[in-house]
This record gives C-alpha cells, structure tokens and sequence, in this order.
C-alpha cells in the first residue's frame, strides 16, 4: 500500500488539503509534513506514493526535496506561478489559487492504479473508442518511443488537462499526426 505525503511550511493548509482527499475517498493514508527532512524520513518508513508540495519549505525548496525522492514517487507542485523550473513526468504543478475538484483530479491522476480506492464503476467506452485510444497509443509508442502505460499516461494527463475525454484527445492525436 502506497500513501499520500503533503509538505507545506503552514500545518493548516496542508491538514486542510488533506481532510479534502480524505472526504473524497481517494486515499486514507496521510502524512502531513512542514519540512523536507520530515518527507524524506516518512519515505524511509513507508511506501509513499504521491508527495504533495510547495515551492518551499522550512528546510529546502520542492526542486532539492525531488532530487532525494525515489524515481517512482510523484510530485504535485503547489505554485502561485505557471513556471517551474523541474521538468519531469513525474512532476505536475497545479496553479494556486486552485479549485478543490482540480486539486482532487490531479492526484486521482498521479496514484498509482492499483492504489486508489473503487468510488464508482468505470464508464463504459464504446468499441470504436477504444479502437480510437489503442491507435493513439500506438503511434506514441511508435513515434516516441513510449512504453504502453507511458502512452496511456500521456494521453490520459493531456485528456485531463485539455478537459477532454481520452477518446477525443486520442482523436485529436490522429488527426494532427495523420501522413
């Protein structure tokens, strides 16, 4: 089992944020931290899954703190700024101020499969939907050298941040890299 870490030098927003995942049945175990030492001990003793974070905290700033984490573990980069100077897919910055259901989508998206709680059956995609989404995978993973689940991953973040079900941003994918 996988948990959730959230780092913010304030307890408050990041026992707040957590009481939001908490009341959404995403996932039950929490840690809250208020340094980078803290997150990287947690981490020692736990299998953690998704870190969430600030640019900075007491001890150091989101870009060391992500150089210490293990590859597998994901980052949700808390900013007041679009930028971010960490470029990884591991890395996702959502922009404050922030809406609950964005901030909630967004670490539906970076847990890992297995580890999220069964809130509702899956909607039901349709034949030429998921003919639709294999093709997209395939080019990416032809064209870019993509593994299955990377393609998946990107079409599913680019769905996410388009606002866009898969099928359409798969769609989309086709036509703009049609020969």
């Amino acid at each position: 089992m996988g948990g959730i870490v959230i780092a913010m030098p304030k307890q408050d927003d990041a026992a707040r944020i957590a009481e939001w995942i908490k009341r959404s049945d995403i996932w039950e175990e929490i840690i809250t931290c208020d340094n980078g030492s803290e997150v990287l001990r947690t981490i020692e003793n736990r299998e953690v899954s998704l870190v969430i974070v600030s640019r900075r905290l007491r001890d150091m700033g989101y870009e060391e703190l992500y150089h210490y984490l293990p590859h597998d573990v994901n980052m949700l980069l808390l900013t007041r700024t679009a930028d971010c100077d960490l470029y990884s897919s591991n890395v996702i910055t959502l922009q404050i101020p922030f809406k609950v259901g964005d901030l909630l989508n967004s670490v539906r998206m970076l847990l890992p499969v297995g580890y999220r709680k069964a809130k509702k059956k899956p909607s039901v995609r349709s034949d030429g939907d998921k003919l639709t989404i294999e093709q997209a995978k395939m080019l990416l993973m032809d064209r870019n050298n993509m593994t299955e689940p990377e393609a998946y991953r990107y079409l599913q973040k680019s769905s996410m941040d388009m606002g866009r079900t898969m099928a359409e941003t798969a769609h989309m994918l086709l036509t703009l890299n049609a020969d």
